[in-house]
């Protein structure tokens, strides 16, 4: 399994692991609270939302979740998946507004949601710190995948030819690097949303529609495999090279101000937060324990790593308390950074 990278020049550095004392923490309660626990989740289904349509990442993480999570929590709950295509936002929001605080719904959000807040206040009507991670199953450096047509089809060119690339909501990474890109790199990018997920890219771009499309490496490369010859990554997202492509440059190692190079890394930063598990602000402690434990858990479980792999889907896991520190210290961003990346980003 592959060491996850670490946050750069310590802005965003997250302290060790805290899945041992998580685990110590949930053995150590009193009986009566694990029972309690298990009274709770025991014939009980709990809720997956995403805002994502099947197919993508979000819903293999969330299949994953479905099938395994529930042998490792008190009272072995079962799992329903809800796709809420084409509403990130107001997916968030729910989980601030309406949905249940009593763990009987879990979600999978964009791991950009932290910046959001910082970057577009007006969308972003959020505190993450609200929040509570489970866990994240993989951190998320996303490529820029392009097409053999493409009009350009070397950094260079696409410096200087425009081309089409493909967006599916304003919140994701499919909007922000290749607007980030347009902005502090010059690039030409066209970008054009309305694309409702990942699985409605592919087609759009070997019919020539879109030439370029940022997303997930850990799902584009299997689109990839499945197309030969037809997509290849030549940007990428992120704090360090993704250990698949030590040949494609990040955004930041394309733009020469070092302001720039700073903004392109805050944005950049929720790779590190990934494909997480979240649950609404609220959650009773113990439940809280109970859920990062079982996660901590099924992240080692034989029979989840090898539907993971038969799924081509990556595992590199943090613990929910780690990945909570990863994204509070985004949100402690210096002010004119973030500033700087409202400029970039819009």
């Amino acid at each position: 399994m592959a060491t996850r990278a670490s946050m750069s020049s310590g802005r965003f550095l997250a302290a060790g692991s805290a899945a041992t004392l998580m685990c110590m923490t949930l053995a150590s309660a009193p009986a009566g609270a694990q029972s309690d626990v298990a009274a709770f989740y025991k014939g009980r289904m709990i809720e997956i939302m995403i805002g994502y349509p099947p197919g993508g990442s979000y819903d293999n993480f969330a299949r994953l979740t479905s099938a395994h999570l529930g042998k490792y929590i008190p009272g072995n709950p079962t799992f329903v998946i809800k796709n809420r295509p084409g509403a990130s936002p107001g997916v968030v929001r729910s989980l601030v507004e309406t949905a249940p605080r009593d763990g009987s719904l879990i979600s999978i959000l964009p791991e950009t949601i932290a910046i959001i807040q910082l970057t577009q206040p007006n969308v972003g009507k959020w505190d993450v710190r609200d929040f509570r991670y489970i866990g994240s199953f993989a951190d998320v450096n996303a490529a820029f995948m392009l097409r053999k047509g493409a009009p350009a089809q070397t950094i260079e060119e696409l410096k200087t030819v425009p081309v089409n690339v493909g967006c599916n909501n304003h919140l994701g990474v499919a909007y922000i690097y290749p607007t980030i890109m347009k902005k502090l790199g010059g690039f030409p990018f066209n970008v054009i949303c309305g694309y409702p997920g990942t699985n409605n890219f592919p087609p759009a771009m070997l019919r020539g529609e879109i030439d370029v499309v940022s997303g997930t490496w850990s799902t584009w490369k299997n689109i990839a495999a499945a197309n030969p010859g037809e997509l290849r990554p030549v940007i990428q997202s992120g704090l360090k090279r993704h250990s698949e492509l030590p040949d494609v440059p990040l955004m930041q190692e394309l733009v020469a101000d070092p302001k720039s190079k700073r903004v392109i890394e805050f944005l950049s930063a929720g790779s590190a937060v990934g494909r997480a598990l979240i649950v609404p602000p609220g959650l009773p402690t113990e439940r809280l324990a109970a859920l990062r434990s079982a996660f901590d858990r099924v992240v080692r479980d034989p029979d989840f790593l090898a539907q993971a792999s038969r799924m081509g889907v990556e595992i590199d896991p943090t613990s929910g308390a780690e990945t909570q520190r990863i994204s509070d210290a985004i949100i402690e961003t210096p002010a004119p950074i973030v500033q700087m990346a409202i400029q970039a980003s819009q």
